[in-house]
Order: structure tokens, then sequence, then C-alpha cells
């Protein structure tokens, strides 16, 4: 089994929630919260904001605690997932993208209303939480289990457990 430890952010601007498209390896296309996986000897901070330098050319000075933590679970694929989800409370700079791994191509900001819809078509343990919390504003940590069966992407199945 792979383990990933991947940071994402949650960016709130007078425009709206910042979030980043995605080009896929096999040319799918979605929408999502900066971040990414965090690499070997980084904390989780250091490589979320890493990842959000390089996806939108902001640099976040201050994060918030972890709003919200994702635990999903493949074993058809071979792969464990924890996502922690910080909100960043301070950056500088303007959008810029240069990502090195070259799968985000744009940066926008959505108003908090339409970003059901910006998200829709990305996998549920991206789309639910960061959903739930625009709606909800919760202060304290929540983690979010999925099970995901299945090895192609149009015949999974996802269960919130």
């Amino acid at each position: 089994m792979r383990d990933w430890v991947v940071g994402g952010a949650v960016v709130e601007g007078p425009l709206g929630v910042l979030l980043v498209r995605n080009r896929r390896r096999d040319g799918r296309i979605d929408w999502s919260p900066p971040g990414g996986v965090i690499d070997p000897g980084e904390s989780v901070l250091d490589g979320l904001t890493r990842e959000v330098q390089e996806e939108t050319g902001l640099r976040v000075t201050d994060w918030s605690d972890v709003l919200y933590e994702i635990i999903a679970v493949a074993p058809d694929m071979g792969w464990n997932l924890r996502v922690q989800v910080h909100r960043a409370q301070h950056w500088v700079g303007d959008l810029l993208i240069d990502d090195p791994d070259g799968i985000v191509d744009h940066a926008q900001w959505v108003h908090p209303d339409e970003c059901g819809a910006q998200l829709s078509g990305g996998a549920r343990w991206v789309v639910e939480p960061v959903s739930e919390w625009l709606t909800h504003r919760w202060v304290e940590t929540r983690q979010f289990r999925y099970r995901v069966d299945g090895v192609v992407g149009s015949d999974l199945t996802v269960v919130r457990e």
C-alpha cells in the first residue's frame, strides 16, 4: 500500500474562494482547492506553503489549525490518502501559475455559493468536505473518512464512512 500525505488549502479573498483547475494524466479536468503531496522530510505546513505558491503564486504567511482531515482508503488501487486542510489566514502575491508537476493550469476566485458547481465532477473526498465547511464554517477540526473501491475512475465506488 502506498501512503500519501497531502496538504490542502482554503484560501478566501474579497472575490471568493480560490480554486485551481487540474489537468489529470488521463485527460480529465477537475477543480479543487490548491494543495498537493507533501515531500519526504517536509512538514505539512511547509509542503502546503510550497504547493500553494507553485499552483497559485500566493505565498501564505499564516495558516489556521487543521480545519478538517480526510482519510481515504483505496485497497484495489493500493493507496491510503491522508489530507490535512488548513485555512490561509494571511498571504501575499498575485495569481501566477508555475506548477512544476504540470497539473494545475489555471486558478480562479469563485464565490462560495458557486463552489459546488465548480467542484462538481471532482473526487467525492475533495468536494464534500470543502463544500460542507463553506456551508457550516465550523471551528473544531473534523474528520472525513472514505473507502474507494475499484480501479477505474468511472467505475469507482466511493463510500463515506
